[in-house]
């Protein structure tokens, strides 16, 4: 139905980032959800099954293919970006066009299991990463060219985070079909 379009595409809600920094508490939560991720979206990978995940999650979208492998692309993506804004002053990140990204012929090709590992892997060392960043560089900041913005690595936290449950909520998707 026409109305649930828009519940279809974005399943959790839009990100509200905060505007004042985390509490410890709250990047706990963040990072957490971060860490689950990989098993997350190899479990919902499963229960959808192979034939599902050639399947779009709604009208006009993604293969569930296109969002796995778009996830590990992406979050390789956000992982160097904490990176960079931890060693250089206030960096401007590359965008790219994940429309694009998403229909290269390796998408095809390659077994979502592939990029499962490698969301595994990334995520293995990202949450390392910010398991040790001191306060003061949770502030450190980099520049989205495309948004024409500021984020802190508290704000890309809560960003990312989102990003993940928002694209394993498209899984599950299928997995109703």
């Amino acid at each position: 139905m026409e109305t649930n379009l828009p519940n279809l595409q974005y399943p959790i809600g839009r990100p509200t980032l905060p505007e004042a920094p985390l509490t410890p508490a709250e990047r706990t939560a963040y990072i957490n959800e971060l860490a689950a991720l990989p098993a997350q979206l190899t479990a919902a990978a499963r229960q959808a099954g192979g034939v599902r995940l050639e399947n779009p999650y709604r009208p006009g979208g993604w293969s569930g293919r296109q969002v796995l492998h778009h996830v590990a692309d992406v979050h390789l993506n956000f992982y160097l970006r904490f990176r960079l804004a931890l060693t250089e002053d206030h960096p401007t990140i590359c965008p790219f066009d994940m429309n694009a990204w998403a229909e290269l012929p390796d998408v095809a090709a390659t077994p979502v299991t592939v990029s499962l590992q490698l969301l595994e892997a990334v995520h293995t060392r990202w949450v390392n990463l910010l398991w040790h960043l001191s306060e003061e560089q949770w502030q450190r900041t980099f520049y989205h060219p495309t948004y024409q913005r500021d984020y802190s690595l508290d704000q890309a936290l809560v960003q990312y985070s989102w990003h993940g449950r928002h694209h394993l909520a498209h899984i599950g998707l299928l997995s109703r079909e």
